[in-house]
């Protein structure tokens, strides 16, 4: 049968999907799930209809439902497949189905999905936020444990790219359980795949959701793991230690069979449903001190600071009681990054040095250079450009020896960065020359040369001057539009455009975007403004307010609210987003939108 729908077309007996005349990418499992939607227009289909129809007897984890159809939504659009809570999920897009008869095989039209949030949203802007918040939260600790309860005897398969690890170590082999279900994969190293993930897992993606890597090393009697496991919506890391390498793969695997880590990974959470499962997985295995670590991590990001500083007091007790100077150090490394956000610089200082010496006492260059980076932070509290410029250097000397490209590079840009706050011209193109230098020597992905066009537009002064060399960066970065240099670069060019009254030019940059997420949806709203599109400006600002606090970008969500709180319409709740803004903005982004708030009395 041919199905057409919108300006797809799927032949559900060859389970080939195309548009415009060309064939499209699709995956057999997604293929054979849009063939169930189709077949059963009428119906909600279960968890369990799903996995019974297209796995049968194969045993496999749940998420393999929710990760079928969030791909299935990436190319069809969220609208297209409804979630009906405890009940399960139906196709939305009315199709023509074409066999002996040309008819129309979907008569009934479903209104379209509404997300949960909007939900959630239109509740608040009622009014009834004083008695909800608990309840949300309530609801939040919930869904959290629920996700993170034991599935059963579900495979998760997991692309390998084998450890990076010296010749006296040898090889690491990681053999299948009734949990994970290792798949080698040979066409890739591991050091390549840590340096250009963000492209490299675009094309693994198409036959494995899910790519486990990482670089073993010995020091004294230890060996130490650091591991990246990729989902299609965030990492897994951590580091675990070992006396053999038999040891390292079973603490690995006990790591890795919890439920939390793959849930983590598979689907776009809210902080605050990622922060209630880590607690949760947290007391379910209080000794892990990855989980505690991603605990204290995300009360961090969260401005929860107090909380973050405790439970990190918490990690530091527990790898002492573990004998894990690595988790010391990591603990400690943090403490100095909470106490820089609370401006306490001397404190914050105190603390890395500590962690500095328990990265020596197993020689973590990574680490190491970590700590470089962020002494760099507290010199410039001070003024210091001298010291910004030593300790940086030194961040980038331990990367090097570490093998660590990514550090490397970033010591070196942001360098050049901090040279130009200070006014150092020469320092300024030297380095970041060198950080191109660098790129060459490596045979890096062309995105990774953005970097350099981007920090040429910040040193350049006139606008228009740097109009050519933000498109050389969206040039560099075609293969990879999400880059957060690309996604910054839209966001300029597009002021830029506006600014000139370069309308049309706005509109296609606009266009050219296709990825649905907060920073790109936030260009739909700039452009509804400056068009003076009331009721699109209206309908964009709100989902990416939406879409900023599910995927936790906080300024952007601030900046959101803000526009929306400046917008005189009946349709905008101002005691809503201004409250947001009350409770979730903080000093240095009120001090740049200090003006504004003004005006607005907020």
């Amino acid at each position: 049968m041919l199905y057409t729908f919108n300006d797809f077309h799927f032949e559900s007996e060859m389970l080939v999907l195309s548009r415009g005349g060309e064939d499209l990418k699709i995956r057999h499992n997604e293929a054979r799930l849009l063939r169930l939607f189709l077949e059963n227009k009428d119906k909600v289909l279960s968890k369990e209809e799903i996995l019974e129809s297209l796995w049968k007897e194969k045993v496999v984890t749940d998420q393999a439902v929710f990760q079928n159809i969030s791909h299935l939504r990436t190319l069809f659009g969220n609208d297209a497949i409804k979630t009906f809570s405890k009940r399960g999920y139906q196709w939305q897009i009315p199709f023509q189905l074409l066999a002996n008869e040309n008819k129309l095989a979907n008569d009934d039209l479903v209104p379209p999905h509404k997300s949960i949030q909007s939900a959630q949203t239109k509740k608040l802007r009622s009014g009834y936020f004083a008695w909800l918040a608990p309840v949300l939260f309530g609801v939040t600790l919930l869904l959290a444990w629920v996700a993170t309860q034991d599935k059963g005897t579900s495979v998760q398969e997991i692309g390998y790219l084998p450890f990076t690890s010296s010749s006296e170590i040898g090889s690491i082999a990681l053999k299948n359980n009734t949990v994970l279900d290792f798949v080698n994969i040979d066409s890739l190293s591991a050091k390549t795949f840590i340096t250009s993930h963000q492209l490299e897992y675009q094309k693994l993606s198409q036959t494995h959701s899910y790519i486990l890597t990482g670089e073993v090393r010995r020091y004294n009697d230890l060996l130490h793991l650091n591991f990246l496991l990729k989902g299609p919506y965030a990492d897994w890391t951590g580091q675990i230690s070992a006396t053999t390498k038999d040891g390292l793969v079973e603490r690995l695997k006990t790591h890795l069979e919890q439920p939390l880590v793959f849930d983590y990974i598979s689907r776009l959470q809210s902080p605050e449903i990622r922060q209630a499962s880590l607690s949760i997985a947290h007391e379910n295995n209080p000794n892990d001190l990855v989980v505690l670590e991603a605990l204290v991590k995300s009360y961090y990001e969260t401005f929860e600071l107090d909380k973050a500083m405790v439970m990190s007091e918490k990690l530091i007790e527990l790898a002492k009681l573990q004998e894990n100077v690595q988790y010391i150090g990591n603990a400690q490394l943090n403490q100095s990054a909470i106490l820089t956000r609370k401006e306490l610089f001397k404190l914050s200082g105190e603390k890395l040095s500590l962690a500095k010496a328990q990265f020596e006492k197993i020689n973590d260059l990574q680490r190491l250079a970590d700590t470089m980076e962020k002494q760099s932070w507290l010199d410039h509290q001070a003024g210091d450009y001298e010291a910004i410029k030593a300790s940086l250097l030194k961040s980038a000397e331990y990367a090097l020896a570490a093998e660590d490209i990514p550090r490397e590079l970033h010591a070196l840009t942001y360098l050049s960065v901090m040279a130009k706050k200070y006014r150092e011209d020469h320092d300024k193109y030297f380095y970041l020359q060198q950080a191109e230098k660098k790129m060459n020597e490596y045979q890096l992905p062309i995105y990774h040369y953005a970097k350099i066009p981007f920090h040429y537009a910040i040193f350049t002064k006139e606008a228009s001057a740097k109009e050519p060399h933000w498109k050389r960066v969206l040039e560099y970065t075609q293969l990879n539009p999400d880059y957060w240099v690309a996604q910054s670069t839209r966001k300029q060019l597009l002021e830029f455009y506006i600014s000139q009254n370069r309308i049309q030019e706005a509109e296609e940059l606009v266009g050219s975007v296709k990825s649905e997420n907060a920073p790109n949806e936030f260009l739909k709203v700039l452009l509804a403004k400056a068009r003076k599109d009331k009721r699109k400006f209206l309908k964009h600002a709100q989902k990416t307010f939406e879409l900023a606090q599910l995927a936790g970008f906080r300024e952007l969500s601030l900046d959101v609210a803000l526009m929306l709180c400046e917008e005189p319409d009946s349709a905008v709740n101002f005691d809503f987003y201004s409250q947001y803004i009350k409770e979730n903005s903080t000093k240095y982004w009120r001090i740049d939108n200090q003006k504004k708030l003004l005006a607005l009395n907020l």
